[in-house]
């Protein structure tokens, strides 16, 4: 029997809420054995960022090699990759392995407003690895900004969003709706024949750090273990809102806390 096996690309958050440390608790959590490339460090807590210490891209490159040419791997999960020569790296790394399952978490600003991503890496995101992505997952500002717009504000310029990230080259957008208001947290998964409207309660808590993490590396997850991108989505959302309902069960840091990877065991 195959052990499904995902890696994640991104920054280590050193309070373990998001970023790598998310990511692999989402793999474990989820039955998906993970394995990393740390892309970036983060001096982090629940209160913010601190410190950025980028990877330099030549030891990325060594990481990937290291990985792909001896694990089985069966989707990738790409985080925060904060200059222009780390994501070009990634993407010819992507390419050599021949990697197709591959969720792109466009990650910008932290859940603490602290900026990650160099202006001027934007660019090279939107032309060189949206392209490569299976799914693009953009939450509202972050999709403005691939697309130099103003954030939509309603579900209809949520869609246009998403099918003009789509004319960029990836396959499907996840338009995330976490940052709107209403009782409902509304995400719209945008493919080039269908957009499939994914609803769930909004759970009042400010225990919210990693939950783009962790909903990117759930999906991840579930393309490993042979999903569908559309059940890989479903299952992740029911996921992250799960984990999100339970985050006020832990009691970590005075910021805002991460949400309840291990609900299900803890």
């Amino acid at each position: 029997m195959r052990t499904p096996i995902a890696v994640t690309i991104a920054g280590s958050d050193s309070g373990g809420g998001a970023g790598i440390q998310a990511d692999l608790k989402t793999f474990s959590a989820l039955g998906v054995y993970g394995a990393s490339v740390i892309a970036a460090l983060t001096a982090q807590n629940t209160r913010g960022v601190t410190a950025i210490h980028d990877v330099p891209p030549a030891f990325i490159a060594a990481q990937i090699d290291a990985v792909f040419s001896d694990l089985a791997v069966g989707a990738v999960k790409i985080g925060m990759l904060s200059q222009p020569d780390a994501i070009r790296t990634v993407a010819d790394g992507l390419a050599q392995y021949r990697q197709t399952n591959v969720v792109l978490d466009p990650v910008m600003v932290a859940a603490s407003g602290d900026r990650l991503l160099a202006p001027e890496a934007i660019a090279v995101l939107r032309t060189i690895l949206i392209p490569r992505a299976l799914v693009v997952t953009p939450n509202l500002p972050e999709a403005a900004a691939i697309l130099e717009t103003a954030v939509a504000t309603s579900e209809s310029e949520m869609r246009e969003q998403g099918e003009r990230i789509l004319a960029l080259g990836c396959r499907a957008v996840l338009v995330k709706g976490g940052h709107a208001s209403g009782a409902e947290s509304v995400d719209l998964l945008v493919e080039p024949n269908a957009v499939a409207r994914l609803a769930a309660g909004r759970v009042a808590t400010s225990n919210t750090h990693g939950t783009g993490c962790t909903l990117s590396s759930a999906i991840a997850a579930g393309l490993a273990k042979g999903l569908d991108l559309a059940e890989s989505v479903r299952e992740a959302k029911a996921y992250v809102t799960a984990a999100i309902a339970a985050s006020d069960r832990l009691s970590i840091g005075k910021g805002h806390g991460p949400v309840h990877h291990f609900h299900r065991w803890w």
